[in-house]
């Protein structure tokens, strides 16, 4: 049992799938969904046997958006209703953290790669959720959209920082200022998913690539490189890659993974790393993102 009432959460084969499971309401997104995502992102990262987590939706589609069933009111602040402890009782800046952040955000710091198996409709948060996911494989008939000012709010889920860093400025604001939805094969062109396949074939193809990094890499190797990637993103320079990789390499090169990554190709046979990933840093790369001091309890 996963312990989720509305996400299936199931390990094998060293992949976590994490499958957002509303199907009868095409997969809407609730606080519910909220804090079940934000808690399995959390115990996927602490998990020794997980590799890799794939995230997929029930049903027809991924995730059609905010659950509007609470009418005109949804995005009133007034309703927004604050439990008493965990993420989604936090303030940032002095006001309720939005939910799309508190359920996006813990993907963005985990150390392990994040495939995102989108199907059918990814809708507002059922788009943004995914942009800190590593890799976004599409369906043919999948649909994309971020409507957010055709409902008169803004982007959330940090979208305004992912967004453009993986589509560029451009692309970027083209998709938010419309707010219109958008084909697969947009989507590909605009560089928001990493490659279409046929329906059919979605999550073979998902679980396909999960596979080939659970068997051929390092879990050590792979969560400092994710680390390394994410947060050079916003590095002022260079020098500040060169800094952290020198470290990488130094305490990485000389531990067990690295002596097996060498005479696994010396020997001609598959690699068998037992490194355990920890809960601290990796290789001396720093966590990213780190949670600033504004993020604060109810």
């Amino acid at each position: 049992m996963s312990g989720f009432s509305e996400l299936r959460y199931e390990v094998a084969d060293g992949v976590a799938t994490l499958t957002l499971d509303r199907p009868d309401a095409r997969n809407a997104f609730t606080q519910v969904m909220s804090g079940e995502l934000a808690a399995a992102a959390g115990r996927a990262d602490a998990d020794d046997d997980v590799r890799v987590v794939l995230v997929t939706g029930a049903g027809r589609d991924f995730c059609v958006g905010a659950d509007l069933s609470g009418g005109r009111t949804t995005f009133d602040a007034g309703r927004v209703e604050r439990p008493g402890t965990g993420p989604l009782s936090q303030t940032i800046g002095g006001v309720p953290r939005d939910r799309g952040g508190v359920a996006s955000l813990p993907f963005a710091a985990l150390r392990k790669p994040v495939i995102a198996a989108v199907n059918g409709a990814a809708v507002g948060i059922g788009a943004t959720m995914t942009l800190p996911m590593d890799i976004r494989i599409a369906g043919e008939s999948t649909r994309f959209g971020f409507p957010f000012v055709r409902r008169g709010i803004t982007p959330e889920a940090a979208s305004s920082w992912f967004l453009p860093r993986l589509v560029g400025i451009s692309q970027a604001m083209e998709w938010m200022a419309t707010g219109r939805i958008f084909d697969a094969a947009e989507a590909l062109r605009g560089r928001l998913v990493s490659r279409v396949v046929p329906d059919d074939e979605l999550l073979p193809t998902a679980r396909a690539l999960a596979a080939e990094i659970v068997e051929n890499t390092s879990g050590l190797a792979v969560a400092a490189t994710r680390q390394l990637l994410w947060s050079m993103l916003g590095a002022p320079s260079p020098w500040d890659a060169h800094r952290l990789e020198s470290a990488a390499l130094m305490e990485l090169g000389s531990g067990a993974d690295a002596a097996e990554g060498v005479a696994s190709f010396l020997e001609k046979r598959p690699p068998q790393f037992e490194a355990d990933l920890g809960h601290g840093d990796v290789a001396g790369v720093p966590r990213w993102p780190i949670p600033p001091g504004d993020v604060q309890p109810a």
